[in-house]
């Protein structure tokens, strides 16, 4: 058994943070209904980088696997009525509804708590439900611009440096998830459910705790150098450096240590505490030239003899071959029936006796519509006329 076996979550979200939260309670075992329109939940449309699928995109793959699928018209009676009743026995619902679409489809926590007091009801947006920015689109490019977070690294007189992956609907998706288990641990104590609400905005700011701590109670300025130093408020040298044949990662050593490995006599008597901030620029670049001399492995087996930090710089080749990934069971593979064999990334918690597992991968769209209204208690002489209202719809193979 799983730890979330019995629980129901009714995952209304689109795009990325709103499915990546439901798939982590799916992971653990909750059993997910994606409820989505009967033409298709918006990712169905949309490939990141272009990967398309046989029947399912690659973007809809990744993030809605231990679901099943119900395909509802929620702006028609039946479609609707259809969701209320199953908000009789859900315990969590999920939803990222631009603020106030939730409460003209009546789908809204009042609307919901009513029909059922003990459920979780999780509202993700992009700036909050209200507010300023209220109509704003709450995109992840856009928020991490808005977080400060892009001027923490790089030259000074450089663009921005955006994160490597969708940075903030991947936050926003881990804080939805505790904000929901937190939620359902409180209604096992006092059978109250309650609303989360989760926003973009301050789940991508509040991880910075660190970084905007150094700025608003010591002063601190965010100041990029001339070097690209890979952090603002981390000493030198602290950054990706090119070697004979690829790149390496240094994050701050002890510089007599590491001007003795590298071969930088200037670092001998430079002072770890002082030098490394106010001569950051200088030993940013003597660093870069001295480790064009030798290649990766070469300096890695030498800095890590010394118990100097250092790593190499992985493309997603690498990545998926590295030892440690490997052994941690990092990615899990699986058959899905139209597309064959997929493998991603698992579940990053391990549990000693409730393991995470794939019970299905991605549904398509209304793949398991009629066999969740059976369990409702729905006839299928009743199903079939929601469909052919075109209320609800199914997918058959």
């Amino acid at each position: 058994m799983s730890i979330l076996s019995g629980y129901r979550v009714l995952d209304c979200s689109i795009a990325m943070a709103g499915p990546f939260a439901a798939q982590r309670l799916g992971d653990l075992g909750a059993d997910v209904v994606k409820v989505e329109p009967t033409t298709g939940e918006w990712q169905r449309h949309v490939a990141a980088g272009g990967a398309r699928g046989n029947k399912v995109n690659v973007s809809f793959l990744s993030l809605n696997r231990n679901k099943r699928s119900l395909a509802v018209d929620l702006k028609s009676p039946g479609g609707k009525a259809v969701l209320l009743d199953l908000v009789k026995n859900a315990d969590v619902f999920l939803q990222n509804y631009r603020p106030g679409v939730a409460k003209r489809l009546g789908v809204d926590y009042e609307t919901l708590a009513a029909i059922n007091p003990r459920l979780v009801y999780v509202s993700i947006s992009g700036y909050g439900e209200d507010g300023p920015y209220v109509n704003r689109p709450g995109q992840d490019l856009i928020l991490q611009g808005m977080s400060g977070a892009m001027l923490s690294a790089g030259r000074a007189g450089e663009p921005p440096n955006p994160a490597g992956q969708y940075l903030v609907d991947a936050i926003t998706a881990y804080t939805a998830f505790e904000g929901a288990l937190a939620a359902l641990l409180h209604r096992e104590r006092t059978g109250e459910g309650q609303l989360v609400q989760v926003n973009m905005l301050d789940a991508i700011t509040t991880i910075q705790m660190q970084e905007l701590s150094v700025f608003t109670v010591a002063g601190k300025p965010q100041q990029r150098s001339a070097e690209p130093h890979a952090h603002v408020y981390i000493r030198a040298p602290y950054g990706a450096f090119a070697t004979k044949d690829n790149y390496i990662i240094v994050a701050f050593p002890s510089l007599k240590t590491f001007g003795e490995l590298i071969g930088e006599p200037s670092f001998l008597t430079m002072n770890d505490e002082t030098d490394t901030w106010t001569r950051r620029d200088e030993i940013f670049a003597k660093t870069r030239e001295r480790l064009k001399a030798r290649t990766t492995a070469e300096w890695l087996d030498l800095f890590q003899a010394n118990d100097v930090w250092a790593g190499p710089v992985y493309g997603y080749q690498d990545l998926v071959k590295d030892a440690q990934i490997k052994h941690n069971g990092t990615f899990v593979s699986y058959e899905h029936p139209t597309e064959g064999v997929v493998t991603t990334p698992g579940f990053p918690i391990r549990f000693s006796r409730t393991p995470s597992k794939v019970e299905r991968g991605a549904p398509l769209a209304g793949e398991h519509t009629r066999e969740i209204l059976r369990e409702s208690g729905m006839s299928d002489e009743q199903i079939d006329r929601l469909i052919a209202t075109n209320a609800i719809g199914e997918t058959r193979y």
